[in-house]
């Protein structure tokens, strides 16, 4: 496995000329320096918790459209994000990351990056490299996939926020053996999800995002895989307990 492209990054709050509204956030005032894992880094925590500020801050900073895409893309819709990137100085390692393949997907902003695609592409590209077609004319769980599969060439970092959300359990599990060919192909990942499924890859690092901040956490202890395996052991219970008039007694 060569250097990861990315090995760490640094937060420098003097950098922000006034208050951003990331550094209300818990988990990002307390962010000083993150390491990350050289195949799969994962971000997970609750909604709102900043694990997606700072996958697109991240993003931002190494250069990539903040709707999405390559960094080759510069179109921009709405101007929403946060100034977070400009406080971020990322290590990398020996990997040429400015020469190698790369690409930023976020899932609220897909549509707009494969309007993008239709309007900058030729026949021949959208061959090369999305499988033939425009993105719009699959469904938008093709369209992950098929990006997955033709656009992501290997050797290359790939920054993913929530791509469970186009995804069947099947095409989750297709998209571990996927993203473990590109790994083996010498890429690295960073991927916010809330999906037990996909942040379950062996080699990897989960980072928790709570409002204490950001600490490792085993596969195991996250709530995803907690919540969802009592789900499915005790699935009729739990839903009698969710579903109870006010009035009824505690499931025991």
């Amino acid at each position: 496995m060569p250097a990861p492209f990315f090995e760490y990054v640094v937060l420098n709050r003097s950098r922000l000329d006034d208050v951003d509204y990331s550094l209300t956030i818990p988990a990002i005032a307390t962010l000083e320096r993150q390491e990350f894992h050289p195949k799969v880094t994962y971000f997970v925590g609750e909604n709102g918790s900043g694990k997606s500020t700072l996958l697109e801050a991240i993003a931002l900073a190494d250069g990539f459209n903040p709707e999405g895409g390559s960094r080759n893309y510069q179109f921009t819709t709405r101007d929403t994000h946060s100034k977070l990137w400009k406080a971020l100085t990322i290590a990398r390692g020996a990997s040429p990351v400015r020469n190698s393949d790369g690409w930023f997907l976020r899932a609220e902003s897909f549509y707009n990056v494969a309007s993008e695609l239709d309007r900058i592409s030729d026949p021949d590209f959208l061959k090369k490299n999305y499988g033939g077609k425009s993105l719009h004319a699959q469904s938008h769980g093709e369209s992950f996939f098929s990006l997955l599969l033709h656009r992501f060439k290997g050797n290359g970092v790939y920054l993913l926020d929530e791509p469970e959300s186009a995804l069947s359990p099947q095409r989750q599990l297709s998209f571990l053996t996927r993203m473990h060919d590109l790994i083996q192909a010498g890429s690295q990942f960073l991927i916010a999800t809330h999906s037990p499924i996909l942040m379950a890859y062996p080699d990897s690092i989960i980072y928790h995002f709570t409002a204490e901040g950001i600490a490792p956490i085993a596969y195991e202890e996250t709530e995803h895989y907690q919540i969802t395996r009592l789900f499915l052991l005790r699935r009729e219970s739990m839903l009698r307990e969710l579903m109870r008039d006010d009035g009824e007694p505690p499931v025991q």
